[in-house]
This record gives C-alpha cells, structure tokens and sequence, in this order.
C-alpha cells in the first residue's frame, strides 16, 4: 500500500465526514428552537466540518501553494467562529431573546450588574427588533 493511496483513503473519508458535519449543522439551525441552540449548531460541528473538509482536500490535493490557502481558511475559521457566536450569544441574552428557564446558571447577570448595565426588558425592545417580521 503507498503512501498515495492512504492519503487518497483518508482524504475521502475526511471529506465525507465533514459534509456530514456541516450538514448536521444545517439542519441544527433550521430544527433548533432558541437562539443558544441554534448558535450551538452554526459553531461546533460547522468548524469541525469546516476542518475535516480542508484536512480531506489537503490530502486529496498535496500542493504547497494550496496547503497554504488551506491553513489560512482553517485559521480565520477557527479566529472568526467563536467571536461571532460570542457576539451573538451576548447580544441576544441583552435582548431578552434567550429564554431564562433554559439557562442552568446566569453567571452574566451578576457580572453586568457589577458593570452598570441592565438587560434589556422586551416591553424597551423596539418594535423592529421585538417582531422583525412586521412591516415598518
């Protein structure tokens, strides 16, 4: 067995796994009923997905020029990804559009107390963000 043919084996079989991934977190984000869920299914197997699909064509390709593309889509990834979701994360706890009873613990409310800042009650949300679908 050369060295080739693993390569080729590996890489396919990463390949597979990561479309899997990415399309388990497809479906988490269309099927998942809050935002923290939801948020959950667009980083862990989506980043994972994302680096098995690079770490498969890696494999399949074995070109320097495109290794180092590959390595700069992993690492912006893997920077980008958990910002985003912190953000995300953040701003819908703020704006009351995370649902308390599904927190176990809610380290943040004490921790923005300590700072000044207050969550947002729904009756001070606009009417644009409380209901994005109305027509304004």
């Amino acid at each position: 067995m050369s060295w080739s043919l693993v390569a080729d084996i590996l890489g396919a079989l990463f390949l597979l796994l990561g479309a899997l991934l990415c399309f388990a977190a497809a479906v988490g984000l269309l099927r998942f009923p809050d935002v923290l869920s939801r948020m959950h299914a667009a980083t862990k197997p989506q980043t994972l997905g994302l680096l098995l699909l690079v770490a498969g064509v890696a494999l399949e390709v074995r070109q320097p020029k495109v290794l180092g593309l590959l390595f700069l889509v992993a690492v912006l990834q893997l920077l980008t990804a958990p910002v985003s979701a912190h953000m995300v994360g953040r701003t819908a706890y703020r704006t009351h559009q995370v649902d308390d009873d599904s927190l176990i613990a809610d380290e943040l409310a004490d921790d923005l107390a300590r700072a000044g800042f207050r969550r947002v009650d729904s009756d001070d949300v606009p009417d644009a963000v409380a209901d994005p679908d109305r027509e304004a």
